[in-house]
């Protein structure tokens, strides 16, 4: 048995309090510092340990070949143009449907704020981490750069309460949100809820128009919203179109209209996405990289 009246002992590495200590940090480990954020334009947030994990190469589209969205674009690329200058600018939610350049368009603004010369910094946020916001803006708050938070694909479902931490981020809490943060989030849904979700609450709730105003109210915390519907067969030519200037990619107008429907009739949609994935293989067959 270990004599604990011995401090020389009592301090050993396999000494019992010593042993309990490590395994105590081991599940749950403290959090890392701050990075050094000029270390890279964008990062991803871990929690458990709370750690920003740098991104030096971010997957993204130039924001002159994100064609068909043209009002979205400017609107979200002059708010944070705006917010990256120090001015005022609002939290912006990015609705609609899928496929049609929502997360694309976030990256693609910031990506045009650093070719400006404008030290914005990218941080993205899972939806399922949402309850350890606090603490990334405790962290970015002490930081001096500007950020925006990044929450793609944002939804939630019966027995989600993630949205209450989302909300006390856009408007509530004592602190508030850090004037160095701006929130983006992207979303297939108007009102972040599923509407099966917001007629349950109609439906069982004592007072209905207040449960089913809990639940909504978080969407309206955001700004700006900006809506993306579906295109028709015009728009999807001239994102295909776009994809291929950008690239530089030269080919006969006729055969590739004529490819272009025959890609999306195969897939039975289209969308921005669609265009990026026949203009992918189209790449391919001629040799590019993208």
């Amino acid at each position: 048995m270990t004599d604990l009246s011995d401090p020389a002992r009592a301090l050993a590495p396999d000494a019992p309090l010593n042993r309990i200590a490590a395994a105590l940090e081991r599940l749950a480990p403290p959090p890392q510092p701050a990075p050094d954020f000029s270390e890279a334009h964008a990062f991803v947030w871990h929690p458990d340990p709370d750690r920003l994990q740098p991104v030096h190469d971010v997957a993204r589209v130039p924001l002159s070949a994100l064609v068909g969205i043209d009002r979205a674009r400017d609107t979200l690329l002059a708010n944070t143009l705006q917010f990256a200058r120090g001015h005022a600018a609002n939290n912006a939610l990015l609705w609609g449907a899928r496929g049609m350049g929502k997360s694309s368009l976030v990256k693609a603004v910031h990506a045009e704020a650093l070719a400006q010369g404008l030290p914005l910094v990218l941080v993205e946020i899972a939806r399922e981490d949402l309850d350890s916001v606090g603490r990334l803006l405790g962290m970015l708050g002490r930081a001096d750069r500007r950020f925006v938070l990044f929450a793609d694909d944002l939804s939630f479902s019966h027995d989600d309460t993630q949205y209450k931490s989302l909300k006390a981020v856009l408007d509530g809490g004592i602190a508030g949100r850090p004037s160095n943060v701006i929130l983006y989030a992207t979303s297939n849904r108007r009102h972040l809820m599923p509407r099966d979700m917001i007629d349950n609450e109609r439906a069982t709730a004592i007072v209905p128009g207040e449960a089913v105003e809990e639940k909504v109210s978080l969407s309206d915390r955001f700004g700006l919203w900006l809506g993306f519907h579906a295109c028709g067969q015009d728009e999807y030519l001239q994102m295909v179109e776009g994809y291929c200037a950008a690239h530089d990619l030269r080919i006969d107008p006729a055969v590739l209209r004529a490819e272009a429907i025959e890609w999306q009739a195969t897939r039975g949609a289209r969308s921005g996405r669609v265009a990026w994935q026949f203009f992918t293989d189209l790449a391919g067959r001629h040799g590019l990289s993208v």
